[in-house]
């Protein structure tokens, strides 16, 4: 197994915000508490035990308890609950819908990149506790997002009419998914991940992804929040009801906003006049404000405070949900990916009016996976890992140049046809020197003539180099599938294909670097 690294900005893949996201978080410094580094997380660590009592600990950890009430648990999970009451145990955290079968591959990544930045943290910082934290996005409604998964070019849907938060849903049509799943790994009726995919199972979907993130990273001690919990939930009233009288927070997202567009920032998120949701099973409607008070499309009119009553069917949105995370964890940074840090951005403003501490942000690993079909295609065109960051046709058209000897020599035609168009030049212009305009137009149609036969020849030579051109495609299609990132489309379990899957996740975790924001290689070798 091979690990490189680049810089991001080298490979043309990545915007300007996400490149200063990750290399020049100075650039943004007013919408955040301070740049991400390891010193950094120290001195966060001050300002959240400023803020962050015996009490809030002491109700998390119950919560998670009950979370945890007939799950199977490691020892190191069980450490890591019962650490929680400790004035030095703080948490790194990261989130993600609960997509089929892990999603896409970045869903493994990010979930890695919190592990393994507290394994560091806590050996060069051993007076404090840092566990890693997966918080479930439980009471999301977009279940197309979530219901599919990409797995050997095949995908895979679970089909479901239920509507509202997806944690709620029943496991109705999910066998027919594992069923699916385990065809897929037929030639590996042993292997590791028949026994993953047999974990989705439990009396709803939120318990059915507990028990396979659990089952995939326990042993390293993840722990999993469901922030639909009446113990956490209880404790938000406050914000709650400050949001439901007065709207707090759309004026400050709006502020922040302004300000962020103005320094060349970007607008991820939109706030609205309330940002909170009703939340019930099969039920998950925006709140808003009417001429009769406070209603939900598909409830009716909401009375306040039989709502704060039962806050469990309320539900923060995208503006509020990091609010409500860090209010009631010991977190110090979130990580995530590059769009979702960048609508952090947009909320210092909310936090500071809920006096809640803002927290570290930082853009997650992401990798590029050469498996060893891809890998060999690179090889037998000699090619580099690097080569995937050109466009395909550009790339075609580089190997036939370089590889059709003086067939595809161009000097000549080139140099020939500048001293053609200068002898036309000083022929037309010597008889008549009104012509010019005539004549710039006919060289230039001269000129695309000949590049027209270039371009031909070229397309020629590649049809004798077709088992180039094919490898080429090939490797395009594995690492850009659908032009897009191979982390946002591949499923994790892709590169498991012996049916073995925790010593592939120890190559993934082995690869990352979560103090280095470059891009990483991982190649598998023959």
């Amino acid at each position: 197994m091979q690990h490189m690294s680049m810089n991001r900005r080298d490979s043309g893949w990545f915007s300007e915000q996400h490149l200063r996201l990750v290399y020049n978080q100075q650039s943004f410094d007013k919408y955040i508490t301070e740049p991400f580094s390891k010193e950094a997380l120290i001195r966060q660590l001050e300002r959240k035990s400023a803020q962050f009592g015996m009490e809030s600990r002491e109700r998390l950890q119950k919560a998670m308890k009950n979370q945890y009430d007939g799950f199977s648990t490691s020892n190191v999970v069980v450490k890591n609950i019962d650490s929680l009451t400790s004035e030095n145990t703080f948490t790194i955290t990261t989130g993600h819908q609960l997509s089929l079968f892990t999603g896409p591959l970045y869903f493994v990544i990010k979930i890695l990149h919190v592990i393994k930045m507290c394994e560091e943290l806590n050996q060069e910082f051993s007076e404090y506790n840092f566990v890693p934290m997966y918080w479930m996005a439980t009471e999301d409604h977009d279940f197309e997002e979530i219901q599919s998964c990409s797995i050997f070019n095949k995908t895979i849907t679970w089909e479901s009419e239920q509507k509202g938060p997806v944690g709620l849903f029943d496991l109705d049509g999910l066998d027919q998914v594992k069923e699916q799943l385990h065809e897929l790994f037929k030639n590996n009726a042993e292997g590791e991940v028949h026994k993953l995919i047999d974990c989705l199972k439990g009396d709803n979907y939120s318990g059915a992804m507990r028990n396979l993130v659990n089952e995939l990273f326990g042993d390293r001690g993840l722990l999993i929040i469901d922030g639909d919990d009446p113990i956490l939930k209880s404790s938000f009233v406050p914000v709650f009801r400050k949001e439901l009288e007065s709207g707090f927070s759309q004026p400050e997202v709006d502020r922040v906003t302004s300000d962020l567009l103005e320094d060349g920032g970007k607008d991820q998120v939109m706030a609205r006049e309330i940002n909170l949701f009703y939340n019930e099973k099969g039920l998950r409607s925006r709140i808003q404000r009417g001429p009769d008070g406070l209603f939900a499309k598909g409830k009716g009119t909401l009375g306040l405070e039989t709502l704060l009553n039962d806050p469990q069917k309320i539900s923060p949105n995208v503006i509020l949900r990091p609010l409500y995370q860090e209010f009631v964890l010991p977190n110090l940074a979130y990580v995530g990916g590059g769009g979702e840090i960048a609508y952090w951005l947009q909320l210092k403003g909310v936090f500071e009016a809920a006096n809640v501490v803002y927290p570290l942000i930082q853009v997650r690993n992401s990798v590029v996976w050469f498996d060893r079909g891809t890998k060999g295609k690179l090889d037998k065109i000699g090619a580099e890992p690097t080569a995937v960051f050109k466009d395909e046709d550009v790339w075609k058209k580089e190997y036939v140049q370089e590889n059709a000897g003086d067939d595809l020599d161009m000097s000549g035609v080139d140099a020939s046809l500048e001293s053609l168009k200068k002898q036309l030049s000083e022929m037309i212009l010597g008889i008549d020197s009104n012509k010019e305009q005539f004549l710039k137009a006919e060289l230039a149609r001269i000129e695309k003539q000949v590049d027209g036969l270039k371009d031909k020849a070229v397309k020629f030579s590649k049809g004798q180099h077709d088992q180039a051109m094919k490898a080429i495609e090939f490797v395009k299609s594995r690492i850009n599938p659908n032009e897009g990132l191979q982390e946002r489309s591949v499923n994790f379990f892709q590169f498991c294909n012996t049916g073995e899957v925790q010593p592939v996740i120890d190559q993934l975790y082995t690869t990352l670097h979560p103090f280095n924001g470059d891009l990483v290689f991982l190649v598998e070798n023959d």
